[in-house]
């Protein structure tokens, strides 16, 4: 996740014992602390982003805490604010906590209760600008490195084989299991050529009738069967001058495969019950999950359509062989959820990156975002990841460290942009054996310098 930040204590106290006791207390407990005997003296020092949480006394000279309150909710209104009363207090204390205080502590009171109540706060300030730091990256990402994330020598010449197919009229196939994306890849084919202001159209092929997946394709005229009551636009026509992208294309009927080919053939389509011919300007891109040049050799394919079709292929690696991509995806995944569900977005220790590490991820990147998911919703346990029976592992222990160095590496070279030489110093490296290990693991510097 992204780097922790140091959380100082801006503490306002104007009885000078109080003040110091407390300030000794929290230094040691290993807080950098600015004291301060008045609100005027710390004003200067909140701010909004500022990496602190504020401890404040409410009867003070000049302002008091809960007025100070109501500025620095205004200023910021996730820095955290904790107040400290003495007993007579504690009823404009509870007050102060419905106008957005994250806490109060009663006088007297020993210094663990304070150390304990300063550090949650500043575990819930770290987070906080955590995921301010993860939105504005996704915000402030452009191009087709925001769609298509990673970092490995595989996205990459993904990313390189898209943005050149993309400005071409080539009919594209995308290979991959499973969850790999192949969705997001024809979207980003649609999204970068000159036809993006036209339909983007799928259809999953899977499981679709005959008639079903003839009528989906090619539309319907009135009456042309039972229950045809109105016309209908099939989905190659409703693509004109867009894109028509068909997943799962291994599973269409082969009486339909012979009508597809022709219409690919002549660019025309024929409604189901209709003999007039209908010219159709679309690009067709198809994706599956098997290899259809070896369906085709085996006659579960027609091997005309794979030869029409089969111009340019885009192959996506499952996750399990780009590992050193996985740290990045969480995090993303992870931003999202925190979004979409209004949570703060936990922060992975070093044994749950492991674990994501050594996962198989048969689902791949849709089984890494679902798990990403439920670690901000909080439904998880002590494992992030539940392995069944049969699921493939990391073999043995030079694997799982080879995937595990290669992923803490990348890392650092994210959060570094790129910058070897930070990148060495923050994993206590010489440059001379981290340039090894980059040859070795196979990682392209280059593709992080442009991140940054």
């Amino acid at each position: 996740m992204s780097d922790k930040q140091t959380i100082r204590v801006i503490f306002v106290e104007d009885e000078p014992d109080v003040r110091m006791g407390s300030q000794q207390a929290l230094e040691l407990a290993g807080f950098e602390v600015d004291a301060f005997a008045s609100v005027e003296e710390a004003r200067p020092h909140v701010r909004s982003g500022v990496p602190a949480v504020v401890l404040c006394d409410v009867k003070l000279p000049g302002m008091d805490g809960t007025q100070w309150l109501d500025e620095i909710r205004a200023i910021d209104a996730d820095l955290p604010v904790i107040l400290v009363s003495g007993h007579a207090d504690i009823a404009m204390a509870v007050q102060a906590m419905r106008q957005g205080a994250y806490d109060f502590i009663e006088k007297p009171f020993p210094s663990e209760r304070l150390v304990v109540v300063v550090r949650r706060a500043a575990e819930k300030r770290c987070l906080t600008l955590q995921v301010q730091v993860l939105r504005e990256r996704l915000e402030n990402s452009r191009g087709i490195e925001a769609a298509i994330l990673g970092q490995s020598a595989q996205m990459a010449h993904v990313r390189e084989t898209v943005l050149t197919l993309a400005g071409t009229s080539a009919d594209v196939v995308i290979y991959g299991e499973t969850g790999t994306g192949k969705d997001l890849i024809a979207r980003c084919l649609h999204d970068h050529s000159g036809r993006r202001r036209a339909n983007y159209v799928p259809l999953n092929c899977g499981g679709l009738s005959e008639s079903l997946a003839e009528s989906e394709l090619f539309g319907h005229e009135v009456g042309s069967f039972t229950g045809a009551t109105q016309v209908r636009i099939g989905k190659f026509e409703y693509a004109q001058g867009g894109t028509l992208f068909l997943d799962e294309i291994e599973s269409m009927p082969m009486a339909v495969q012979v009508k597809f080919l022709r219409a690919l053939q002549e660019r025309s389509i024929e409604r189901i019950g209709s003999n007039k011919a209908i010219p159709v300007d679309c690009r067709v891109i198809a994706a599956s999950k098997d290899d259809l040049k070896v369906l085709s050799d085996q006659q579960k394919f027609r091997s005309d359509l794979y030869y029409r079709i089969g111009v340019a292929f885009v192959k996506l690696p499952p996750l399990r062989e780009r590992r050193e991509d996985i740290p990045l995806l969480f995090e993303h995944f992870t931003l999202l959820a925190a979004t979409r569900y209004e949570r703060m977005a936990p922060v992975l220790d070093g044994a749950q990156l492991a674990e994501l590490m050594a996962h198989a991820w048969p689902g791949n990147v849709r089984e890494l975002r679902n798990v990403a998911d439920r670690f901000v919703l909080g439904l998880l346990g002590d494992r992030l990841t539940a392995t069944t029976d049969g699921q493939e592992m990391l073999s043995g222990l030079p694997q799982q460290v080879e995937h595990f160095e290669r992923a803490m590496i990348a890392e650092e070279l994210r959060r570094n942009h790129g910058d070897v030489t930070l990148t060495a110093k923050a994993l206590g490296l010489p440059k001379p054996t981290l340039y090894d290990k980059l040859r070795r693991l196979r990682i392209l510097v280059e593709g992080f310098r442009q991140e940054g």
